[in-house]
């Protein structure tokens, strides 16, 4: 439980509260319009702001970092 929690309070970046913003708007516009796409559409950005996951998972689009030691000048 702590490592749920402490995932859901910490590492908050700029990415992450716009996909809560469109998580939310979505939900509130698709409960409004009775539209079951859009609220499934912001229920599924609020899921990747709440787990700090992307289409790709957690850092499943980063670059590996260069190890020094494979470097030959």
């Amino acid at each position: 439980m702590n490592t749920l929690k402490q995932r859901l309070l910490t590492n908050w970046n700029a990415a992450r509260f716009l996909r809560l913003g469109i998580g939310l708007w979505m939900l509130i516009w698709g409960l409004q319009t009775k539209d079951f796409t859009i609220g499934a559409i912001g229920g599924l950005f609020l899921f990747m702001a709440f787990s700090n996951t992307g289409c790709c998972g957690i850092n499943g689009c980063t670059v590996p970092n260069r190890n020094s030691n494979n470097n030959k000048d």
